[in-house]
């Protein structure tokens, strides 16, 4: 059905139908809307199910249906109000009836341009909180005191501000600083799963540099805080300590990838540099070594997925050497490792490109090579050759095939 077939059919039981949330909020930043949620009021539940029978229904804690409008299955859900009883994101006492107003659920959203809705009818902006202003303004606030609720609505602040590119609020960040408390017991699959969304924003930094401005680094992500302070040397590293070089690495990576994957190796090349003992600055020897251990850590703390956690180990332990390697031997050990990782060869050369700036030719011509020594199989072997003579014949016959192509580049 059309959204105005929608809307009639809901005004025909009783109700009102709007739009809600993100999809508002970008028509007045003048994008297009991922997706479309819709939020009924005026009518019980059961009334609903009965006028959409055929509709996917779930969520636990209040009832969502899936109903397909226009060619979309799009979210469709109860006006409701939140009352804290509890802590954490499960302390809530939701009530939802046909008696709740657009107003009063718009009312327990965490800010202001995700608090407007649509009449689906009357085309009428419901915008009791000021977000037309806002969007129009590039400004992030909360809607009420209620913002503190759930904690991980600092994070989610922050996370706007990025993907948008709008400035927080003075009053909303200190909100946000008040979640420290609860924020540090949160789930962190909550936590990793801002930190994921963040990093497929145009600039991950502003994500970090508004929680910092919020006191909220330390809580939520210690390994990007310890950073700072750590001096480098200048002639490297003109930009500053070790944290302005990590944020500047992982924006400048999200310029020319968009893989979340690819952004957190970039973001974690250099965490090792945050456990250098003071003493030893501004150098950071053996950064690799520790920061392996780092990403360890942050892995026991929140759950890394796997492949994210192999692909920034790889960038972590090669990122120094890379740019510097001359055995053949050496080379084709490193190609063939990158050729057996989700990271892909293109992913670990944008990072290589911006952390060192420039590639080294074996880098700039990796695929092809690896095209060329993954050619050479075991079934190429002499047929004497058996067990770990075959695999030492492999890696032989790959590396005189490297000197192969290099000379001839050269």
């Amino acid at each position: 059905m059309t959204e105005l077939d929608f809307a009639k059919k809901i005004h025909g039981l009783g109700g009102r139908a709007y739009l809600v949330g993100g999809a508002v909020r970008d028509k007045f930043r003048n994008v297009t809307a991922h997706d479309n949620d819709y939020c009924v009021t005026g009518i019980a539940e059961k009334i609903f199910a009965n006028a959409f029978p055929d509709v996917a229904k779930f969520g636990k804690s209040f009832p969502v249906y899936s109903v397909d409008i226009d060619g979309t299955f799009c979210e469709v859900a109860f006006a409701r109000t939140e009352r804290k009883i509890g802590t954490g994101y499960r302390g809530f006492e939701i009530l939802f009836s046909p008696d709740v107003t657009i107003e009063q659920d718009l009312y327990r959203r965490d800010t202001t341009i995700n608090a407007m809705a649509i009449d689906l009818l009357s085309g009428e902006l419901v915008d009791p909180f000021g977000g037309r202003d806002d969007v129009l303004n590039k400004k992030i606030r909360a809607v009420s005191e209620h913002f503190t609720d759930d904690p991980v609505r600092a994070l989610r602040a922050a996370r706007q501000a990025a993907q948008f590119g709008f400035d927080i609020c003075a009053d909303t960040i200190a909100a946000m600083t008040a979640c420290a408390e609860e924020l540090a017991h949160e789930p962190t699959e909550r936590i990793f799963n801002e930190l994921e969304t963040a990093l497929k924003t145009d600039k991950p930094s502003v994500f970090f540099r508004s929680l910092e401005r919020a006191n909220l680094l330390e809580v939520t992500f210690p390994e990007i805080a310890q950073l700072r302070g750590k001096i480098q040397p200048i002639f490297f590293h003109p930009e500053g300590d070790a944290y302005e070089h990590t944020l500047n690495v992982v924006d400048e990576v999200a310029k020319v990838n968009p893989k979340p994957m690819v952004r957190f190796a970039a973001m974690m090349h250099d965490i090792g540099k945050s456990t250098t003992p003071p003493e030893m600055l501004p150098h950071h020897y053996l950064h690799e070594k520790r920061g392996l251990k780092v990403l360890d850590e942050m892995d026991r703390r929140m759950t890394l997925p796997s492949e994210w956690k192999k692909s920034a180990a790889f960038v972590i332990r090669e990122h120094m050497r890379a740019p510097n390697l001359s055995k053949p031997g050496k080379i084709v050990e490193l190609l063939l490792g990158l050729n057996g990782l989700k990271l892909g060869v293109r992913d670990f050369c944008d990072i290589i490109r911006v952390d060192n700036g420039s590639l080294p030719p074996y880098l700039e011509h990796a695929p092809e090579i690896i095209d060329e020594l993954l050619k050479i199989r075991g079934k190429d072997a002499p047929p004497e050759l058996t067990g770990k003579a075959v695999g030492e014949w492999i890696r032989a016959a790959r590396v005189r095939r490297y000197i192969q192509i290099r000379f001839k580049e050269s």
